[in-house]
């Protein structure tokens, strides 16, 4: 028989698995429009996100024309030879291409095998799978996210102990993200 008290707590404890990630999520938003309309100091909120927004996207569309590639590669080129800006831009630049554009880095996730004798695994993306470079042909660079961070670790990793998984890059990020919570499913 159900008390009163367990009835009242299970009602509390799901209507904050409702409002906490909604509010959470509202509030994060909220933080994320104000600090921009802050950067540009304008009257009407949401405004400094969408020029913003639409600023990058303009940038976006002129770096995929030919004549406008030619100087961004230039300046690629120019940024890349000056010590210690080379180190940051080309870090960020990896890092954002890692995630979007023609170069995602994390679109092959693989099951690793880290310890056979308690068949442990860990899934991760590959992310380099050529390191003939490094003399190492029989190996690929594989990256770990770390759950609820935005960290992981990165290991060279024998190919035979690596198993393509067929899900998509984003669905393992968010299984991994969110600790094993999330499951397999698109949403």
């Amino acid at each position: 028989m159900k008390t009163p008290l367990r009835t009242i707590a299970r009602y509390f404890f799901s209507g904050m698995l409702f409002i906490v990630p909604l509010v959470a999520t509202g509030y994060f938003v909220f933080l994320s429009f104000s600090w921009l309309d802050g950067l540009l100091n304008l009257p009407y909120p949401g405004l400094g996100f969408v020029i913003i927004f639409g600023a990058i996207t303009i940038f976006g569309y002129l770096t995929s024309n030919f004549a406008v590639r030619t100087a961004t590669d230039w300046f690629d080129h120019v940024m890349n030879k000056i010590p210690f800006i080379k180190l940051i831009y080309s870090s960020i630049k990896d890092l954002i291409g890692a995630f979007v554009g023609d170069k995602r880095k994390f679109n092959k996730p693989v099951l690793v095998t880290i310890n056979k004798e308690n068949s442990l695994h860990q899934i991760g993306f590959v992310t380099q799978e050529d390191l003939s470079d490094l003399n190492l042909n029989d190996m690929v660079a594989v990256y770990f996210p770390h759950s609820y961070a935005f960290s992981g670790n990165h290991f060279l990793v024998p190919k035979t102990s690596i198993k393509p998984l067929n899900i998509s890059g984003p669905v393992a990020m968010k299984f991994i993200v969110s600790g094993g919570v999330s499951g397999f499913k698109e949403q």
